[in-house]
């Protein structure tokens, strides 16, 4: 039986968005009979006789009503559409900087080094990583639609203030959101929190002109008159804009809090040091994680690690428990330890102010972290990525991460030669990682012969001098390296415009079809890059299928090309392929295995797999594993397949390590 945790957090995710559109069609209903009863107040002597439930069903009350939930839509629907670019565009409306993959400043590589340990060992892929240059609070959050597509930011302080070990924990609490399903939801938040501030924002507006006026220019009393009831009647939608506010803090701290809580005790898991994150707590605690320098930091409180934003009513409103608590679910007695570690390093003065923490153990740290693992003790694992007897479901591996995969993450890009990963972090080296992943095996004069049929220029022509340094590397390193590798080029291949990831894709297939046949991992690493670099790529996927009934075509592509994958050692392709598809159909009429499954085939299927409900996608995961698990044993091949499976199904896997 498939583990549930990870598909059943996905789909408690999507159900979440129900409470959410329940919770804002609430405040749109509050908001709008408040508005309306400001426009009865101002009107009263047209309808003198009139009471209010009367004047909400004449003309004015119905326009009034109309028009207000008209500009809550409205704003709602312009912020979702500002958003549809995904975590980038979130990241760039709080003035984030995106970090150079190459940067040399040591801060950022130590945080690049963890998010790409964690990325390796998780099984998704690297994401794009940004700085809030100006912030010194203690803070961090991830956004986007997909977890392929996912962007990190961090604010300056948690960079220089934050030890290794406890920025790995921020770093694992953020990378559980994005395994939880939370990101999708926690950006559609921030376009509903949009519509309902807006009266607020418009009584704002209307308040401070009429102040202006009054101030610019003398009128006659009536003028004046006029211009009161103009200024009363913006203070009165100010008032009712906090009302606005008081929802959105609500709304916000009901689908955060409980979120919170499991996504500290997921950094936990993953990183194994649960003194990590709870120090990064109590430091936040001490100092404050608070966004002074943008003007989003109430609509993005809930995306965020630690309160981003001031409040009143705080334990009521705000989107995560208090520190304490949290700290000490973390571990019981952890922070009576942390404030006692603090007494004997602090003088009494800074418990008493809340002041500033010593920072000489990050400075050391940091240099040590451009090289550390997941942890100091860490074995260093030299292992494959593949176990020779892994577990026949897949699926309890999905969304999880283990000792194995940590320390195979740590060992894997502690063995990378450093130019070989640098080139990972530039265009023009990851585009040509592309071709050298697909002409590494070949004889030299083969190598050749192939790039010679890529007639492209500029960015897209072979460059020996790049190939030369990224093919010995590939060769010694083994096949074991190739996905890890292509994963860490995802930032840098992202950067790419659409014309240029197309021609990317046009050049790939060229040496793909070189030897008119098509290997299976020609056909993991061409799907993978169509799936990651396509337009649409980080637009949320919706649920169109609950039934295995309606995508049995998809079924019978995907399970063939699995069936004979698997088919070696005299196993019969047909008899697996049976097995696959048993626990999927009940007609009468058994599909057929197909002959051949082209990269056309395999996509559209994929896709329209990716649309089933979550918790009908483990299943078919570990049929997937039925089949390349048939002799006992998978190799790299078969892992890749198995991964490009669960990628395509935006279920993150991690490495099988040994």
């Amino acid at each position: 039986m498939a583990h549930p945790g990870f598909f059943q957090r996905q789909a408690s995710a999507r159900r979440n968005t129900g409470l959410l559109v329940a919770l804002f069609l609430a405040a749109v209903v509050i908001i709008t009979l408040l508005v309306c009863l400001v426009g009865y107040l101002v009107t009263r002597s047209e309808y003198t006789g009139l009471a209010f439930a009367d004047w909400l069903l004449s003309r004015h009350g119905l326009y009034t009503a109309i028009a207000v939930v008209a500009l809550i839509g409205i704003g709602s629907l312009i912020r979702w559409a500002d958003l549809s670019g995904g975590g980038e565009r979130v990241a760039k409306m709080v003035g984030a900087r995106a970090i150079d993959p190459a940067t040399r400043d040591t801060d950022e590589r130590r945080l690049r080094n963890i998010v790409e340990e964690m990325s390796i060992a998780s099984g998704i892929s690297v994401p794009e990583l940004y700085v809030m240059d100006h912030e010194t609070g203690i803070n961090a959050f991830v956004a986007g639609y997909t977890p392929g597509e996912a962007v990190m930011v961090v604010t300056h302080g948690a960079l220089t203030q934050l030890t290794r070990d406890e920025l790995q924990g921020v770093v694992g609490h953020e990378f559980s959101h994005v395994l939880n399903g939370d990101m999708r939801l926690n950006v559609r938040l921030i376009a509903i929190l949009a519509g309902i501030l807006m009266i607020g924002q418009i009584g704002a507006f209307l308040l401070r002109a009429s102040f202006h006026r009054s101030h610019v220019s003398s009128h006659s009393s009536r003028d004046r008159r006029g211009q009161a009831v103009f200024g009363l009647v913006g203070l009165a939608l100010l008032v009712i804009g906090y009302v606005g506010v008081f929802f959105g803090r609500l709304i916000q701290s009901a689908v955060s809090r409980q979120r919170e809580m499991l996504a500290d005790a997921s950094s936990v898991q993953f990183t194994r040091n649960p003194e990590g994150i709870a120090g990064a707590l109590f430091k936040i605690g001490l100092k404050g994680g608070y966004l002074d320098t943008t003007s989003h930091a109430s609509d993005m409180n809930h995306m965020c690690f630690g309160e981003s934003a001031r409040m009143k009513f705080a334990a009521l409103l705000a989107s995560h428990p208090p520190v304490q608590e949290r700290i000490e679910a973390i571990q019981p007695g952890m922070f009576a330890r942390l404030r006692s570690r603090l007494r004997d390093s602090e003088p009494g003065s800074a418990l008493r102010s809340m002041g500033s923490l010593q920072t000489s153990e990050t400075s050391a740290d940091t240099a040590h972290g451009a090289v550390s693992g997941f942890s100091a003790a860490s074995p260093r694992a030299s292992t494959s990525p593949l176990n020779t007897r892994p577990s026949a479901d897949i699926s309890t591996t999905v969304g999880t991460v283990n000792k194995r995969s940590e320390d195979y993450a740590v060992d894997l890009l502690n063995r990378l030669p450093s130019t070989f990963r640098n080139l990972l972090y530039t265009r023009a080296g990851a585009i040509q990682l592309c071709y050298a992943l697909l002409i590494y095996q070949l004889p030299e004069s083969s190598q050749q012969k192939r790039l010679a049929l890529v007639t492209a220029n500029a960015l897209f022509a072979p460059n020996a001098d790049l190939l030369n340094k990224l093919l010995p590397a590939l060769t010694s390193l083994g096949e074991a390296v190739r996905f890890p590798a292509l994963e860490l080029a995802m930032p840098a291949l992202r950067k790419l415009d659409p014309d240029e990831r197309n021609q990317l894709m046009s050049c790939t297939e060229v040496l793909i079809r070189a030897d008119n046949r098509l290997s299976l991992y020609e056909l993991a690493m061409h799907t993978f890059l169509r799936r990651h670099l396509a337009g649409d790529s980080a637009r949320p996927v919706p649920v169109r299928h609950r039934s295995y009934r309606t995508v049995t075509d998809q079924l019978q592509v995907l399970f063939s090309l699995m069936a004979r994958a698997g088919a070696r050692q005299g196993i019969d392709s047909q008899g697996l392929f049976t097995e696959a598809m048993a626990g999927f159909t009940d007609g009468p009429k058994e599909p057929e295995l197909l002959e051949t499954v082209s990269i056309k085939h395999l996509r559209d299927a994929l896709l329209v797999l990716n649309t089933l409900s979550p918790l009908l996608k483990p299943a078919i995961l570990d049929a997937c594993g039925h089949c390349v698990l048939a002799d006992g044993e998978i190799n790299t091949t078969e892992y890749e397949l198995i991964r490009l499976v669960a990628d395509q199904l935006d279920c993150p896997m991690p490495p099988l390590a040994a």
